[in-house]
């Protein structure tokens, strides 16, 4: 399929930004750039919005809840931002979380883990875990149950989802109920057929992602992680039912269809998509990509589905 052509015009516009330097480039100066490179969207109504602390693996998180409704007892979705482990906030995803919250009926928390470089693996996954399993603890507090629980996340973040669903599995953690992934990061190795095609030229580029493992890892050996890479997990037995989006267009689409694919083969309840015309990053997109908002809206629903 060809681009779609609100991404291929949105894409023209960054065409004539370079690429950074990335054997010289300060990660927290890249952070600020890219965090503010585009001003907030305003996003769907809610009943409440409140910015939370909430305990992580060393020291206190921001959070911030999003109650679409002043209904009680509504799901509970933890919101893992993507942004290469290295950037990306509560507020560069506040659009997202406002339409999962208002499109699936729950009530969303989206944490803002540590970053990388100044906090390397497994420091984020370690934050998301512990942050989930409080706020599965006191969600009533905020008319939530605790008991109908999804994850989700996009790009690191869905890695972050990923990691989270395999230590509630393997610590006797809260009970996931299911995931949606959006593109995930899957895999340090970054040697998959996609990752060579569309290494340049659509939002996200292997040289970038290339960059974000080593801001991320503190060792290359520990990629071969788990929970770095889920991709090279042993077994995936315990994982919860999973939805799993891909983009066409995107350097991780391959390892996350293999992930999908390794999911099934364990037996689990796995429906992956690939979004024809779609880049990395385009769920965020919704506000102003017509097809990114049929797809986002495709997704909530199913999540809503599976947290009744």
């Amino acid at each position: 399929m060809p681009l779609d052509n609100q991404i291929a015009a949105m894409l023209e516009q960054f065409r004539g930004l370079p690429e950074p330097d990335y054997h010289q480039l300060d990660a927290a100066q890249y952070r600020l750039f890219c965090d503010n490179l585009m001003p907030p969207i305003p996003g769907a109504s809610m009943h409440e919005v409140l910015d939370l602390r909430v305990p992580g693996a060393d020291g206190e998180l921001d959070a911030r809840l999003y109650r679409p409704q002043a209904q009680d007892n509504l799901p509970l979705l933890v919101f893992f931002h993507g942004g290469g482990f290295v950037m990306g906030t509560l507020d560069t995803h506040d659009n997202l979380c406002r339409a999962l919250a208002s499109q699936a009926g729950a009530v969303v928390v989206s944490v803002a883990y540590r970053l990388a470089p100044e906090a390397k693996f497994p420091a984020a996954p370690l934050d998301c875990y512990a942050a989930t399993c409080w706020l599965v603890e006191h969600a009533a507090e905020w008319g939530a149950d605790g008991q109908r629980l999804a994850l989700s996340g996009d790009s690191a973040g869905g890695n972050l989802a990923l990691a989270v669903s395999r230590l509630c599995a393997q610590l006797n953690g809260p009970k996931v109920r299911h995931q949606c992934l959006f593109y995930p990061v899957t895999d340090a190795a970054c040697d998959s057929p996609s990752f060579s095609d569309f290494a340049e030229g659509y939002f996200l580029t292997g040289a970038m992602m290339k960059w974000f493992w080593h801001q991320y890892l503190e060792s290359a050996l520990h990629g071969n992680d788990p929970l770095a890479s889920p991709l090279r997990a042993a077994n995936l037995a315990g994982l919860p039912p999973t939805t799993l989006i891909t983009a066409e267009f995107d350097p991780l689409r391959d390892e996350g269809e293999a992930l999908a694919r390794r999911i099934q083969a364990a037996g689990i309840s796995v429906r992956v998509q690939r979004a024809e015309g779609m880049i990395h990053g385009f769920i965020s997109m919704a506000p102003f990509v017509d097809r990114a908002a049929q797809l986002l809206a495709e997704a909530a629903a199913e999540l809503r589905e599976a947290l009744q």
